[in-house]
């Protein structure tokens, strides 16, 4: 990997570099956008990427382009790829012009209308790998989280902003209470990393939470040592009833007696290490009724 970015606080202040501009393209409450205007966190999010082993980046919900003009400063095929028909129009007709003219880019760079929960993304790269960014539409932050997982054979780098309290979860650590599904299925594979706090106030129009920046490198063994389709089944169960210990949550599970009588069922979910879940998806396997 290349060198990780450091940052100097855990919160942003106000910036003095605000760009206004949404070239004409409104906000739409439904889609749940609020387009970043600060430069230097644009600039920010976009370094977290390292941009090592691999040259495809999605970058979802660009907006009016203020994250994409510094991801452009690589050297990487950008894919630009967003819901709202003005965001993709004012993308099209203006801001390849202006950038790619004036950097003389060789790499490609394509703006898609599209649903990003609903897009074939194997027709986008094939088998090569790609990294996902973006300023994610809160309302739909957590299913691009599942999606990722879902294609994180191909993903080695993950970054982009969410809602504070998401982001932080995510990267939360066992012994918490906001510790639960999302935390344990994506450090199961990356290294997750909380960079910095964002205010509300960065972005047109404001939202009403903090949002908060986060970066995951896929873990250079990230094949579990377990069944992973079962592994997954097994923290979800345990987390639909995080309150219970995991002899009870996990009654559907049909366990036998010997198993069920082992320590580990003590223990609550939020009380488990990814590599404890592991190992009691080993035990779970291996048992016989």
């Amino acid at each position: 990997m290349g060198k990780s970015k450091k940052y100097a606080a855990n919160s942003y202040g106000k910036s003095k570099k605000q760009s206004n501009d949404t070239g004409h393209v409104r906000a739409k409450k439904h889609l749940g956008q609020h387009f970043l205007k600060d430069e230097d966190i644009a600039r920010q999010i976009a370094e977290t990427l390292s941009f090592n082993g691999y040259k495809n980046v999605i970058e979802i919900g660009p907006g009016t382009g203020v994250l994409t003009k510094y991801l452009l400063l690589q050297e990487i095929d950008l894919i630009a790829m967003d819901l709202d028909e003005e965001s993709v129009e004012y993308l099209n007709n203006s801001f390849p012009l202006e950038h790619h003219k004036m950097m003389q880019r060789k790499e490609a760079f394509t703006v898609i209308l599209a649903d990003f929960l609903k897009f074939d993304l194997a027709t986008l790269f094939g088998n090569a790998p790609f990294a996902i960014t973006g300023n994610f539409p809160y309302n739909i932050s957590t299913q691009i989280v599942f999606k990722m997982l879902q294609w994180r054979h191909q993903i080695p780098e993950f970054s982009g902003m969410f809602q504070k309290e998401v982001a932080q979860r995510i990267c939360e650590k066992e012994g918490n209470k906001t510790y639960g599904i999302l935390s344990v299925l994506v450090q199961a594979f990356y290294n997750a990393e909380y960079l910095f706090t964002v205010p509300p106030t960065v972005f047109n129009p404001p939202p009403k939470v903090q949002s908060g920046v986060l970066r995951l490198v896929r873990k250079q063994d990230y094949q579990l040592s377990c069944d992973e389709e079962l592994f997954f089944k097994i923290v979800k169960s345990a987390f639909n009833q995080r309150r219970k210990t995991l002899r009870n949550s996990l009654k559907i599970w049909n366990l036998s007696p010997v198993l069920k009588e082992d320590a580990i069922f003590d223990r609550r979910p939020e009380q488990m290490a990814v590599a404890d879940f592991i190992e009691l998806t080993k035990k779970i396997a291996n048992d016989t009724v």
